[in-house]
């Protein structure tokens, strides 16, 4: 026919070959996946850093004017106590420890 032969060894080494291409795109795309992933993680740190400034902006803001212009002790117990009340409540969810305890010991899963 067209005299075309393969031995085997010559297809082992075509496998062989393909086996290694196939592992060096999968390394490159998890090596990208994590750089990909390293970027989100610094660009939500920037994002969270900068919309907790603006809040902390906004209520010195309105602290500031309420304080400035008296008027009733009623609003400034309100203005002052509310974001007291926001941050300790961050301050005691971020400083409490909870844990799971699981027993792999057993048979169920």
């Amino acid at each position: 026919m067209n005299g075309l032969t393969v031995t085997p060894t010559q297809i082992l080494a075509g496998v062989g070959v393909l086996l290694v291409l196939f592992w060096v795109w999968r390394a490159g795309s998890r090596r990208a996946k994590a750089a990909a992933e390293a970027a989100r993680s610094g660009a939500r740190f920037v994002s969270l850093a900068g919309r907790v400034l603006f809040n902390a902006g906004l209520i010195v803001a309105v602290q500031w004017v309420v304080i400035a212009h008296p008027g009733s002790p009623w609003l400034l117990l309100a203005v002052l106590g509310l974001p007291a009340l926001f941050a300790s409540y961050a301050l005691t969810r971020a400083m409490t420890v909870t844990t799971v305890d699981t027993s792999k010991r057993g048979g169920r899963r």
